[in-house]
C-alpha cells in the first residue's frame, strides 16, 4: 500500500468507491508516511490517529452498505490549525491557545466530515496566520520538503508541506494576504483563494475578518476543484457568506481550455526584486498560453504598488480588534492568577507570555493606526487605497478574462534568513495581497523549477469575484500542457526526504 500515497485525491476516491482499496488502508498508509517523515518536516502539530481511522472505517461501512460515496470519500486531508475541530486541539500556532479543545466544528470541518474526507490532523502555521514563512509558529518552523533548510511559505506552510511530502493528498489553508498561494508556489503544489465569502469563515479563528478566506490545497488542479466544491457554499452562520450557487469549478477543471480567452499580464508584477529564475518560468508560461490559443495583453494596475502598505495597515488594525478576545478570562492560557492580581494584570501577563513577537508587532501597529487622531491618516487612507485597487481590477477585467503574474518574487528562502527583517518578509506577499484587498479569486499552480536553485516556481491566475471557475479552466489547461512538455513538479520530479 505504500504507492497509494503518490496517487491523486481523485484516483484514491475512485478506488475507494470501486473497492480496489479501503479508506482504512489509505488512511493507514498516510499515517505511516507521517510517522516516517514528519519528524524531519514538522508539517503537523497534532495527528488524530484514532479519529482518522474512525472516520475511514465509517466510509468503508457506508460502501459496504451499498451507499453511493461522494467524490472525495475516503481521501485523507491535513487541516490547518486555525479551524476549530470538536474534541481535537486547535492552537493557531500560538501558546495562548495551547491545550484548548474546541466544543464545536468549524463549518469547513463539518462539511469535510459530511463529504467523507478523512481528517488526519492539524497542520503547523505562522501564529494566528501572521507570517510568510511558518517561522512565527510557537511550536517551531516547518521545513520545505524540496530543501528542509528552506521555508515552506506561510502562513499555511504546514498544509503545503504535508502535501509536498506525501503525508496527505489534500489540505485546507487560509489566505489573508497570500497564505494559501505563497506556500503553494514555493512547494510546487496547487493552492486556491476562493472569492471572499465563497467559503464559510464560521469556526475559522479570525486574523483579519475582511481579508481571511479558507481554501483548498492539493497536488493537481482537479483535486483542488473537488475539494473547493466540498467546502464551498452559503452558510447562514457566517454573515459574510455569499448566498449564491458555487461556481462550476469541477466541470471547469475537467474541461480546461484557454482558447479564445483574453489573458492580462500585470505590468506592476515584474522588475526589481524578482528572481531571474522566477521570471524565466513566468515568461515561458506566457508563451505557453499564447500557444494554447489565448490572447495575451499587458495590463496596468497602478494602485497595486500601494497594496503592500495598505494591507499592513488594514490587517493589523483588524487583528488588534480580533485578538482582544484572548484575555485569559474565557479560554486558553492564563498566567499570573495567584489570587492577588486584578483581571487587567492577569490579562497583561497572559498576553505577554502567550503571544509571539510578530503577533505583538501587528497588534501594536493596528492599535496605533486605529487610535484617536491617527485613524483617518492611516486606517482611513488605507481603505481608500483598497477602493482604488478594486477599481483597477474592475477596469482590468473589463478588458481581459483573467490576470496572471508570478505568485512570489522569489523561490523559497532559507529558514532564518528574513526572520529579523519584517519588511523583507512582508515582500514575499507582494503579488498576492491585491487579490485579498479586492476579494477576488486566485490560484497558484506549479510552472517549473528555477534555474538557480532547482526550487519550485508558482504561476498566479486571478479571476473576478464569483468567477472562480475561470481559475480552474485556465489552470487545468496550463497544468496539462506543462505536464506534457516538462513534467509535473510533484508527480515526476518529487523531492526525496
Amino acid at each position: 500500500m505504500t504507492d497509494v500515497i503518490h496517487r491523486t485525491a481523485a484516483e484514491i476516491a475512485a478506488q475507494v468507491a470501486d473497492g480496489t482499496v479501503t479508506a482504512t488502508e489509505v488512511t493507514e498508509a498516510h499515517l505511516a508516511r507521517i510517522e516516517a517523515v514528519d519528524e524531519k518536516v514538522h508539517a503537523f502539530l497534532h495527528v488524530d490517529r484514532e479519529g482518522a481511522l474512525e472516520q475511514a472505517r465509517a466510509v468503508d461501512a457506508r460502501r459496504a452498505a451499498g451507499e453511493k460515496l461522494g467524490p472525495l470519500a475516503g481521501v485523507p486531508l491535513a487541516l490547518k490549525d486555525i479551524f476549530t475541530t470538536e474534541g481535537v486541539p486547535t492552537t493557531c500556532g500560538s501558546k495562548i491557545l495551547e491545550g484548548w479543545i474546541p466544543p464545536y466544528d468549524a463549518t469547513v470541518t463539518r462539511r469535510l466530515k459530511e463529504a467523507g474526507v478523512v481528517i488526519l490532523g492539524k497542520t503547523n502555521m505562522d501564529e494566528f496566520a501572521m507570517g510568510s514563512s511558518t517561522e512565527t509558529s510557537a511550536y517551531g518552523p516547518t521545513g520545505n520538503p524540496w530543501d528542509l533548510t528552506r521555508i515552506p511559505g506561510g502562513s499555511g506552510g504546514g498544509s503545503a508541506a504535508a502535501i509536498a511530502s506525501y503525508q496527505a493528498p489534500l489540505a485546507i489553508g487560509t489566505d489573508t494576504g497570500g497564505s494559501i498561494r505563497q506556500p503553494a508556489a514555493v512547494t510546487g503544489t496547487v493552492g486556491v483563494k476562493p472569492t471572499y465569502g465563497g467559503v464559510s469563515r464560521y469556526g475559522m479563528i479570525a486574523f483579519s475578518s475582511s481579508l481571511d478566506q479558507g481554501g483548498p490545497c492539493a497536488r493537481t488542479v482537479l483535486d483542488a476543484a473537488l475539494l473547493h466544491e466540498a467546502i464551498a457554499g452559503h452558510d447562514p452562520l457566517d454573515s459574510t457568506s455569499i448566498d449564491a450557487p458555487v461556481p462550476a469549478v469541477v466541470e471547469a477543471a475537467r474541461n480546461g481550455s484557454v482558447a479564445g480567452l483574453r489573458v492580462g499580464v500585470v505590468k506592476e508584477f515584474r522588475g526589481e526584486g524578482y528572481q531571474a529564475g522566477v521570471m524565466a518560468r513566468f515568461d515561458e508560461s506566457v508563451e505557453l498560453l499564447r500557444e494554447l490559443g489565448a490572447e495575451v495583453v499587458e495590463v496596468s494596475c497602478p494602485s497595486f504598488d500601494k497594496a503592500l502598505a495598505a494591507y499592513y495597515l488594514i490587517a493589523p488594525s483588524e487583528c488588534s480588534s480580533n485578538l482582544a478576545r484572548f484575555d485569559a478570562m474565557r479560554y486558553g492560557l492564563r498566567v499570573g492568577d495567584t489570587g492577588g492580581r486584578s483581571a487587567e494584570e492577569v490579562t497583561s501577563l497572559t498576553r505577554g507570555a502567550g503571544f509571539g513577537d510578530e503577533v505583538k508587532r501587528r497588534i501594536m501597529l493596528g492599535t496605533y493606526a486605529l487610535s484617536s487622531g491617527y485613524y483617518d491618516a492611516y486606517y482611513g487612507s488605507a481603505q481608500k487605497v483598497r477602493t482604488l485597487i478594486s477599481r483597477d481590477f474592475e477596469r482590468a477585467f473589463g478588458d481581459v478574462d483573467v490576470l496572471i503574474s508570478p505568485t512570489t518574487p522569489t523561490t523559497a528562502f532559507a529558514i532564518g534568513e528574513r526572520v529579523d527583517d519584517p519588511m523583507a518578509m512582508y515582500l514575499a506577499d507582494l503579488c498576492t495581497i491585491p487579490t485579498n484587498l479586492a476579494g477576488n479569486a486566485a490560484m497558484s499552480l506549479p510552472c517549473g523549477l528555477a534555474d538557480e536553485d532547482g526550487l519550485p516556481v508558482g504561476l498566479q491566475i486571478i479571476a473576478p469575484a464569483m468567477a472562480d471557475e475561470r481559475l480552474y479552466r485556465v489552470g487545468a489547461a496550463v497544468e496539462a500542457a506543462f505536464r506534457a512538455r516538462w513534467g509535473h513538479p510533484l508527480l515526476e520530479e518529487a523531492p526525496a526526504l
